[in-house]
């Protein structure tokens, strides 16, 4: 009997030590106990026969601790604008920039500005949906667009710093483009600003295309990726704004806005999770660290408002407006001082030729232009400039200056003496000026050739002309082809102008001088002014 009795305290021990062990290991993954798992504090019957003295004494329950869940800071919700052009950013502008960055070098480091740029616009959207609109004039309008324009001046700086490098038609596409961040300043259709600065990229653009068309494909991607982010952002504008940003009108005041959304912190930081607790017999754990400080505040410098005291005339009548506390700082005046009853004074009250220092002095009379033999002379200069060519500065050239232009170019001869200048193809116009013994030939023109202050001056047409205008002229020929014979010439200021033209069977070159001279007269049948070319005689 006694044995069973043994027998039936050892397997009562085990079974408690079997739960004890399983509860500490719930405890431990800090997860609930099941319902099925019943409380050590109840009381475990003793089997007859065993005294109470070697009955066990219950275990107390194991209790778990539970840790608070973490608080989420509530996010206000997104409007579908601001979420849209985050689309737009994570989209258009990271495949451009992704672009830039396998090209590397100063092409990735502009797009990083133009990233930040439009990030920065991004802000300024997200204000506009909070915000009532500010005043153009004010400084708070500015100081919300400063970010904006920071990246613009970034963009181009980096193009100007950088001219003599081999992808400055790159730069030079990205910063003439640039200026699409501007578009949120637009009131009607602001789209439009958008398709203009496509434009102004595709400049320079298209000839990074033209270069490397067949040579390095990735060049061709990089472009294609930049132009996709005029046109997307073309798109979303006449979406969602087709008429300009329209703000909030039952918002707050912008600077209150723009002072929360830099003191709120960009993302709640997640509560770290509570450590488990100490093994049976172990040490306890380490302290969690501690949690992670304040985010860094943007601090935004405030213009001092401008002072409230008048300036000019508003400050001579608000002196006005006081009344006879206007005279409140004037001393009173002595009678020994008075010159109107002191003759003594009066005599000799003369003006000191200290005071004749401080008066005003007549302008000076404007200094006359020096003459070109005591100018200093420039150097030479053959350049196209976009669509136009600029000739000036030639003096005394042994060879011909010769030129390829095309129907979109526009041609500047200036300030060259003794030079004679060809020029291929069909330009659009061609203008010279202050010019000496100048003789240009050309094939086409789709509009006129301009002359102004010029002498001896010599004009060839290979092909067609519409028309010639001559200013200030003294002495010129000019030489049309059959195919320019209805070219119609404006002269004015002009003398000794002499026009070749061919004629008979031979195709012998007939001259035949402009007039100069003009008979005036009045005619009283007429009423009016009557005006006849006196012809040479002799």
């Amino acid at each position: 009997m006694a044995q069973n009795n043994i027998h039936n305290l050892v397997t009562l021990i085990k079974r408690l030590e079997a739960a004890t062990t399983r509860l500490e290991d719930i405890a431990s993954s800090t997860i609930e106990l099941p319902q099925a798992v019943p409380a050590l504090s109840a009381t475990v019957p003793t089997p007859p026969g065993i005294s109470s003295a070697a009955s066990l004494t219950p275990l107390p329950p194991a209790s778990t601790p539970t840790a608070p869940a973490p608080k989420q800071a509530l996010q206000e919700p997104v409007p579908e604008s601001i979420e849209e052009f985050d689309t737009f950013i994570n989209q258009s502008v990271d495949k451009y920039v992704k672009a830039s960055n396998k090209l590397g070098g100063l092409i990735a480091e502009q797009a990083s500005k133009v990233l930040e740029g439009f990030k920065q616009q991004r802000r300024f959207l997200l204000i506009s949906t909070k915000a009532k609109k500010p005043d153009p004039d004010m400084v708070v309008y500015q100081e919300l667009l400063k970010p904006i324009n920071g990246a613009l001046m970034a963009v181009g700086s980096i193009k100007e710093s950088n001219r003599g490098s081999p992808v400055f038609h790159q730069l030079s596409a990205v910063a003439e483009g640039i200026m699409v961040l501007a578009w949120v300043t637009v009131d009607n259709k602001p789209f439009k600003h958008v398709e203009e600065s496509l434009g102004s990229a595709q400049f320079f653009g298209n000839r990074v295309l033209k270069e490397h068309k067949d040579k390095n494909p990735d060049q061709v991607e990089w472009v294609q990726t930049f132009y996709q982010v005029f046109r997307d952002l073309a798109e979303y504008v006449k979406q969602h704004f087709p008429n300009g940003i329209p703000w909030n009108p039952k918002g707050k005041p912008a600077s209150d806005v723009a002072k929360e959304l830099v003191s709120a912190p960009t993302a709640a930081a997640a509560a770290p999770p509570p450590p488990p607790p100490p093994a049976t017999g172990g040490a306890p754990p380490p302290p969690p660290p501690p949690p992670p400080g304040p985010p860094p505040v943007l601090q935004i410098k405030e213009q001092a408002a401008p002072s409230s005291k008048p300036e000019g005339m508003g400050a001579v009548f608000s002196e006005l407006n006081k009344g006879e506390s206007v005279t409140r700082g004037l001393r009173k005046v002595d009678r020994s001082e008075m010159t109107h009853k002191n003759p003594a004074l009066r005599a000799g009250s003369t003006v000191s030729d200290r005071d004749s220092s401080t008066r005003g002095k007549s302008p000076a009379p404007g200094k006359k232009p020096k003459p070109e033999s005591m100018r200093v002379k420039k150097p030479p200069k053959k350049e196209l400039d976009g669509n136009k060519w600029t000739i000036e500065n030639f003096d005394k050239p042994q060879e011909t200056i010769e030129i390829e232009a095309e129907m979109s170019h526009s041609i500047l001869i200036s300030r060259c003496n003794q030079t004679s200048i060809r020029i291929k193809g069909k330009a659009n116009a061609v203008t010279i000026e202050n010019t000496q013994r100048l003789s240009i030939v050309i094939d086409s023109l789709v509009s006129t050739v301009d002359v102004v202050k010029s002498s001896n001056f010599a004009l060839q047409v290979l092909g067609t002309l519409p028309t010639i205008l001559l200013d200030q002229l003294d002495g010129a020929q000019v030489y049309l082809s059959k195919e320019s014979t209805s070219t119609r010439i404006f002269s004015s200021k002009s003398a000794g102008i002499n026009v070749n033209v061919l004629d008979g069977p031979d195709d012998d070159y007939k001259e035949i001088p402009l007039p100069s001279q003009i008979c005036s007269y009045y005619d009283e049948e007429k009423g009016e002014m009557v005006n006849e070319i006196v012809d040479l005689a002799g």
